[in-house]
């Protein structure tokens, strides 16, 4: 069965499922999306690694790579492989050079992983014909939020704009702050905030 390649095109909030967030993946040379709900847990450790945040301490997909490293496997690609019953299924694909072995995992999990081996990742047309959806003309203009806003900024004015009022100096403070508390989120802002400044 041939594979499709996707890209994760967005990150946010899930509209239907209160502490859940949507991963949003696209068809590589097509215009189909492949929303998939994920756990909070999950959306941080892909968030924290798009955005190339380095934890305080290492998550668990941080882990598995330096446990796959030291052990001199790595992953060669991830595969959304199955849907059954509205339920995404994935496999990771690993390999130590001689022999390739498939482990089952959820997709959330899996591309957590993937990303940390700057991998592929890969579905089938049964599964983007069943689930994905067909993206409009405007939906493809409009730019998605790659990381969700944390709760805790939702005030009368959004976390952004307060951060436009800080010094650089109260910026590189709130930095290390985010990242003691392991706020990878609120972190995320906070440095793109300084770059734009840089």
């Amino acid at each position: 069965m041939e594979k499709i390649r996707l890209e994760i095109l967005g990150l946010s909030p899930s509209q239907s499922q209160s502490g859940s967030f949507a991963l949003v993946l696209g068809e590589e040379y097509g215009n189909r999306r492949l929303p998939i709900i994920i756990g909070m847990f999950e959306a941080q450790a892909i968030a924290i690694e798009i955005e190339k945040i380095v934890p305080n301490r290492p998550m668990t997909h941080d882990l598995f790579k330096s446990f796959a490293d030291k052990f001199g496997f790595t992953v060669r690609e991830i595969v959304i492989s199955d849907l059954r019953e509205g339920i995404f299924f994935a496999r990771i694909v690993c390999t130590d050079g001689t022999r390739e072995t498939v482990v089952d995992a959820r997709p959330s999990d899996a591309i957590a992983i993937g990303i940390r081996f700057n991998v592929q990742i890969y579905t089938y047309e049964s599964i983007l014909s069943e689930a994905g959806i067909t993206a409009s003309a405007t939906d493809e203009t409009e730019e998605e939020e790659l990381v969700p806003q944390p709760a805790s900024s939702r005030s009368s004015r959004s976390l952004t704009e307060q951060l436009k009022d800080m010094t650089y100096d109260e910026l590189q403070q709130s930095l290390d702050e985010a990242l003691k508390k392991e706020e990878y989120e609120k972190a995320a802002k906070i440095r793109d905030e300084m770059s734009r400044r840089n």
